[in-house]
């Protein structure tokens, strides 16, 4: 067993999941940057653009697994947004098919390819952080929404995060919210299955295309699995505001240096 892989990947899954509980963003947006300068900082390992998309990849679907499981055992006490299966199903086997997609397609890109999506991805992301997303607070029985859009943009944010790794919340979210006008409380628990869906098809492209390093992987799901309830708990009892803004900064400065190398 290699110590510093076992360190340095743990202490990357565990940090990038705590800022994805505390902030409430996808965790690939801070994992895939962490994943590709890190371990070669500290002499542990140098992973492609793939093998960081597929680390990625196997680290969203730990992560919103235990979400979905967590989500379960909070429902039964209450006070949790209703997961509308009409939206899960159009949506979930949209976003499935995308990211079964993305991630056989991942393997047959150049790795700046993956870094070019992943740029974009972070530009974007910054956007979507900084813009505030209000959607309707009153819940319905009769959800409408128009299933077109719905499918059609499920599809798409599961190639792109397919390829990259990623389970496309951060994008998904808003376009639930504005775009198809989704109250609130349902997009924020039916999201967190779409999400799940799109890790599974993801996973399974990743596995048909290879270049999926076992243990760092491994170490990087032990170290999420830790990090997220933590941060989730932390996000309860202070205000992240701040830290909304100092990860914005983060992420457009690892932007710019994903953008230089590839320019």
């Amino acid at each position: 067993m290699d110590f510093l892989l076992l360190i340095v990947m743990v202490l990357i899954g565990l940090g990038g999941s705590f800022f994805s509980g505390l902030l409430g963003i996808g965790g690939a947006i801070i994992n895939y940057p962490l994943l590709l300068y890190i371990p070669s900082l500290f002499g542990a390992a140098h992973f492609t653009a793939h093998e960081v998309s597929s680390i990625s990849m196997f680290q969203v679907f730990f992560a919103s697994l235990a979400g979905v499981i967590a989500f379960r055992k909070k429902s039964k006490k209450g006070g949790t947004g209703v997961v509308n299966k009409q939206l899960v199903f159009y949506m979930g086997s949209s976003i499935l098919a995308g990211s079964l997609v993305g991630g056989f397609v991942s393997s047959m890109l150049n790795g700046d390819v993956i870094n070019l999506i992943y740029g974009i991805l972070a530009v974007l992301a910054v956007v979507l952080m900084l813009v505030p997303n209000r959607g309707k607070q009153q819940e319905t029985d009769d959800l409408r929404f128009n299933k077109i859009i719905a499918i059609t943009a499920a599809f798409v944010v599961g190639i792109v995060s397919g390829i990259v790794g990623a389970g496309g919340a951060f994008i998904l979210i808003p376009i639930m919210l504005t775009v198809l006008k989704i109250p609130t409380r349902t997009t924020i628990a039916s999201s967190l299955a779409i999400v799940f869906i799109s890790a599974i098809g993801g996973v399974i492209g990743k596995m048909t295309g290879g270049d999926i390093p076992l243990w760092a992987t491994v170490y990087t799901v032990i170290g999420s699995l830790i990090g997220a309830p933590i941060g989730t708990m932390v996000s309860s009892k202070i205000n992240v505001k701040v830290l909304r803004y100092g990860l914005v900064v983060l992420i457009v400065l690892t932007a710019i240096k994903v953008w230089s190398s590839i320019l």
